[in-house]
């Protein structure tokens, strides 16, 4: 064709966009100028938005000349493209100009400024134009709504949305997306209800929002009702929304069913796959994280990313695959292409901490091509915590305050080891510095979602209107606990009081009384879910283990570390998240060592010692005390070895004992075993 027509160049221009290049794009038009073609009013907000895609601002206003050379400046189409894309490369005052040289601007240009002023966080000038503008339409009060959001101002958003004179699609999708990117879950999911109730339809851009609140907070009938309606509406479950689906079910706990959807999604990208690794991951499925790692590059022939690596590395660290970990880690710049970020360092700090390996961790933080941020340090932190070492820890602690003085974790993380080493002066002096400070830490919180209902539940908070039950309900549980040989783990209250008040505070414990109201309120052998914003403590952790079994239920705790699934006593994590020396020496105690006095107590009605001899138990060890680099081994396949320091500081004398088996029915076999090699 010798010379094509405006119609054809065109076609071609937004085709090249629409296929995610927009730098051919601009090279057609230039192409289309060679060939003397005449552009119009539909080729330049194409090009506009190409230029705001690159950030091609130069190209943009060499358009803009364009445009005004052949007259098409007065055309609302171009002109709030070029306002957009004025706005979008962050120049607002040309952005403005544009509107202001129009005398008959109509509202789609006042619309794309007031959204230009948002995206640049100018909320002050957006809020003036938009109350300047008499005619608004929907577009308007969506622009607003949105920018809001994004700006953090979400209660803004929030009272221009109850105030709006009607709605569309784009207005339920603004207030959802806003809520959800500000962590307000709940309300995201309260919002989706009356978006339900109006009949509006529910876009897959929508619904793969939804699903993420789902995912936050643990909603699995929700996501259940959503999968249905997909299913019902015969929606197409793309990459986007079969990825938010599986990742939904995955943070739900239903790991069956995200690896179906996964499996039935005809459309799989890498981040698709990144989302099932990461699932597997998350739930301490190691093996199966890895196996899927190698079949996306053996039978999809797909690349892996950063992401996928991070997936990878996490399931290593959760499962305590040092070696292999690290042979994936040193293969991501020579196999695979990938330059290691500074999150794969502290993936790797982690696994290196989790193992104890603090000389290796250290060494790797000085190597790092990038100054190590917060995260890696945090990472070694928590690993101080799992193994007790405070010497590190204390410096760690004070690094990190200096890095993150805003963040309550670091203090909070701090407190915990010193505390754990009975250093109170410590504990006291880093609440001294946090009052003046003026930090407040995170309360615990523990939701669980029964029947589309979210529950929150926080320690002291006796707001919830069943309180008075699940305070019945939990006492019943701590008597039940009791008699199995439950002891509260006293070193995990950061407060130098007296034993029973430290008692009485962990058995308060958020996930505790979430527990106990999904006790309350669902069916004998219904599996509980629940979501704690922070990382379940030792404590909560044993006393799970032991509920599961008493009550007969599978139990799902996702906290901010990992999905912890407690089945008849045992939890899927195999106790490597809590293993150091006094939790240890706890988990001795409870577990299978009744020490010194268990002749005293054997008499006593439902001790340990009288539920031991019930039970059958045979002697295993008696007399042994720990000495220096004495190894102690489980079958989860944990090892700690006792330092000089530690036995000298508390040395465990364990005189009496019994092998895992002679504890049945009251412990899962490999949560009892206890091996001494000397």
């Amino acid at each position: 064709m010798p010379q094509p027509h405006a119609f054809l160049w065109n076609s071609i221009i937004k085709g090249c966009l629409n296929n995610n290049d927009p730098q051919e794009a601009l090279f057609m038009y230039y192409k289309m100028v060679v060939a003397q073609a005449w552009p119009n009013e539909f080729t330049f907000p194409t090009l506009f938005k190409a230029c705001a895609v690159v950030g091609a601002v130069e190209k943009g206003e060499q358009l803009h000349a364009h445009v005004m050379k052949l007259g098409l400046v007065g055309d609302g189409h171009v002109r709030s493209s070029a306002i957009r894309m004025y706005a979008k490369c962050g120049r607002v005052k040309e952005a403005r100009q544009v509107l202001d040289e129009s005398r008959e601007a109509d509202v789609v240009c006042w619309n794309a400024m007031i959204d230009g002023y948002l995206k640049c966080g100018d909320v002050e000038a957006a809020t003036a134009l938009f109350e300047a503008k008499e005619e608004k339409n929907v577009g308007s009060w969506n622009a607003m709504i949105s920018g809001y959001a994004r700006c953090g101002k979400i209660e803004l958003a929030e009272k221009l949305f109850r105030e709006m004179p009607q709605r569309d699609e784009i207005s339920w999708s603004a207030i959802i997306d806003g809520y959800i990117k500000q962590g307000c879950f709940k309300e995201a999911l309260i919002v989706f209800h009356e978006m339900q109730n109006s009949g509006a339809r529910l876009r897959k851009s929508v619904l793969s929002s939804v699903l993420a609140a789902c995912a936050n907070v643990g909603a699995l009938d929700e996501g259940k009702w959503i999968h249905a309606y997909i299913s019902r509406n015969s929606i197409q479950l793309d990459a986007i929304l079969g990825t938010s689906l599986l990742d939904m079910y995955a943070k739900c706990g239903r790991l069956d069913m995200a690896w179906e959807v996964f499996e039935n999604m005809k459309q799989k990208r890498v981040f698709s796959w990144n989302a099932m690794i990461g699932g597997l991951a998350m739930h301490g499925r190691a093996k199966d994280a890895i196996e899927l790692f190698l079949k996306m590059q053996r039978d999809e022939n797909l690349k892996p990313d950063g992401i996928t690596f991070v997936g990878v590395l996490s399931a290593c660290a959760h499962a305590g695959l040092v070696e292999q970990g690290l042979q994936y880690f040193n293969s991501m710049k020579q196999k695979y292409g990938v330059e290691p970020a500074v999150e794969h360092y502290g993936c790797i700090v982690n696994l290196l901490g989790r193992a104890g390996l603090f000389a290796e961790a250290q060494e790797l933080i000085k190597s790092m091509p990038m100054t190590p941020n917060a995260a890696v340090w945090g990472a070694l932190l928590g690993a101080c915590r799992t193994h007790g070492n405070v010497e590190l820890g204390g410096k760690l602690g004070k690094l990190l305050l200096e890095l993150e003085p805003q963040n309550s974790g670091r203090y909070a993380l701090l407190s915990h080891i010193y505390a754990n080493a009975g250093r109170w002066d410590d504990v006291a002096n880093v609440r001294t510095l946090m009052k003046d400070r003026n930090i407040k830490t995170a309360s615990g919180r523990s939701v669980i979602n029964l029947n589309g209902v979210t529950h929150e539940f926080v320690m002291g908070d006796g707001s919830h209107p069943h309180m008075k039950q699940i305070n019945v309900m939990l006492e019943e549980v701590i008597e039940k606990l009791r008699l199995v040989g439950y002891v509260p783990n006293t070193t995990q209250v950061l407060f130098d009081i007296d034993e029973e008040e430290k008692e009485t505070r962990l058995c308060r414990h958020s996930e505790k009384i979430a527990i106990a109201f999904g006790l309350l309120n669902t069916s004998p052998g219904t599996t509980i879910q629940i979501v704690k914003n922070l990382r379940v403590c030792e404590d909560c952790h044993d006393a799970t283990k032991l509920i599961s079994r008493m009550y007969d239920r599978e139990i799902i705790v996702r906290d901010r570390v990992r999905y912890h699934h407690f089945r008849n006593g045992s939890c899927s994590c195999k106790d490597f998240c809590y293993v150091h020396r006094k939790v240890w020496q706890h988990y001795l105690k409870t577990n299978c060592i009744w020490g010194s006095n268990l002749k005293e107590r054997e008499g006593s009605e439902g001790s340990r010692a009288g539920k031991l001899k019930e039970a059958g138990g045979e002697q295993l060890v008696l007399g042994v005390t720990i000495e220096p680099g004495q190894t102690f081994s489980t079958d989860s396949g944990v090892t700690i070895t006792i330092s000089e320091v530690e036995a000298a500081s508390t040395p465990l004398e364990i005189q009496e004992g019994s092998d895992s088996t002679s504890l049945e029915p009251f412990f899962e076999k490999d949560n009892g075993d206890l091996n001494v090699t000397q």
